[in-house]
C-alpha cells in the first residue's frame, strides 16, 4: 500500500511538472508571436514596382489611392490615420467622411500635397505618371497590388500589415480568410460543377466577363462552379460564345439595375438561365476589389452556384 501511495504520489508530481512546463511553452509561444509582429522602424519595403521604399516611422497621415487599400487600412484598425482617399473608396461607411482625393488614374496631386501625408499608398489601375508627380514634391508613395488571386489579397494586406505597425492584425485577417476558403472548398468537393457566366458589362459597353486566366475565374472555380469562359484569356467574350455554351448560372453586380437591363438584353434574355430565374445578383467589390472581404465574396459565390450547401 505504501509503495502504490508512493507511485500515485510521483505521477501526481509527473502529472504537474509537465503542467507548469506546458503553461511556460505557452507563454513563450505567446511571447514569442507578440515579438514576430512587432515592427521596428525604419523599414525598407519592396513594392509592386520593385522599388525598396524606406519607412522611416510609423505613418501618422496617410492618403489612399483605392478601394482595397482604403478597406484594408480600416480592417488592421488604423483608419484613424487616414487623410484622403479616391472617390471610389466607400467601404466601409466611416471612409465616407473621409476627404476625397479623386480618381485612381487621375488623383488631384494638389490636394494630396495640402494634406501632407506621411504616406500615400496605391496599387491597381495606378498611373506612373502620377508616381513621378508625388516622388518629386517627395511625398513618400508605395504601390500595393498582388497577383490577380487569393494569394496576391493575402500579400498585400501582409505588406500593408508590416508598414502601418498592424502585423499582429494582418496575420489575424489572412488567417481567418484561409480558414474560410478551404471551408468552402470543402463543403464544395465532389459535388457537381454548374456552369457559370459571370458578366462584367453587356450590350453598348461590349459583352466582358472574367476569362480563364483571371483571378474571378479562379473564384468560380474555388466555389464550385465551370466558368464558361475559361477558354478565353482577359475579360472580353462574345454573345455569340455566350449563347452557344448556355451556361446553367448567370450572375451579375447588383449595382446599376444591372439585372433589370441583362434581363432584358438581346442575347441574354434567350438564355435559358435568365429564362428560369437563374440570374442572380453579388454584390461585386466583394470580388473586385481583392481586399479582406474577398473570402466573404466568395462564399456568396458558394452560395449562389451550389446554395443546398448553405442551408
Amino acid at each position: 500500500m505504501k509503495n502504490f501511495k508512493k507511485f500515485i504520489s510521483s505521477c501526481l508530481f509527473l502529472v504537474m511538472l509537465f503542467s507548469l512546463a506546458a503553461c511556460s511553452n505557452k507563454k513563450t509561444d505567446s511571447s514569442k508571436t507578440k515579438e514576430d509582429t512587432k515592427i521596428s522602424y525604419p523599414l525598407k519595403i519592396k513594392d509592386s514596382y520593385d522599388r525598396e521604399v524606406s519607412i522611416e516611422k510609423e505613418p501618422a497621415k496617410i492618403v489612399s489611392l483605392a478601394p482595397n487599400i482604403t478597406e484594408t487600412i480600416f480592417a488592421l484598425g488604423k483608419g484613424d490615420k487616414l487623410v484622403g482617399k479616391t472617390d471610389y473608396c466607400d467601404y466601409p461607411e466611416a471612409s465616407k467622411k473621409i476627404e476625397s482625393v479623386g480618381g485612381l488614374k487621375n488623383p488631384n496631386i494638389e490636394k494630396i500635397a495640402q494634406l501632407k501625408p506621411d504616406l500615400v499608398v496605391a496599387s491597381t489601375h495606378f498611373d506612373k505618371k502620377v508616381l513621378q508627380k508625388l516622388e518629386a514634391l517627395n511625398i513618400k508613395t508605395v504601390v500595393l497590388y498582388g497577383k490577380d488571386n487569393l494569394d496576391g489579397a493575402y500579400s498585400v494586406i501582409d505588406k500593408l500589415g508590416t508598414i502601418l505597425n498592424a502585423k499582429e492584425k494582418s496575420n489575424e485577417i489572412v488567417s481567418s480568410m484561409k480558414k474560410k476558403v478551404e471551408s468552402i472548398k470543402e463543403k464544395v468537393k465532389g459535388k457537381s460543377t454548374p456552369s457559370v457566366y459571370y458578366v462584367i458589362s453587356y450590350g453598348k459597353f461590349g459583352d466582358y466577363t472574367a476569362g480563364g486566366d483571371t483571378f474571378i475565374n479562379e473564384l468560380i472555380e474555388t466555389a464550385g462552379g465551370k466558368n464558361v469562359a475559361s477558354d478565353v484569356k482577359g475579360w472580353q467574350y462574345s454573345i455569340e460564345k455566350l449563347i452557344e455554351k448556355n451556361p446553367d448560372i448567370v450572375i451579375c453586380s447588383k449595382y446599376f439595375d444591372a439585372k433589370k437591363g441583362i434581363e432584358n438584353a438581346n442575347g441574354y434574355k434567350d438564355l435559358t438561365a435568365v429564362k428560369n430565374n437563374k440570374l442572380y445578383e453579388i454584390d461585386n467589390n466583394l470580388l473586385d476589389r481583392q481586399g479582406p472581404r474577398l473570402a466573404d465574396g466568395l462564399e456568396e459565390l458558394a452560395k449562389i452556384i451550389h446554395p443546398e450547401l448553405f442551408k
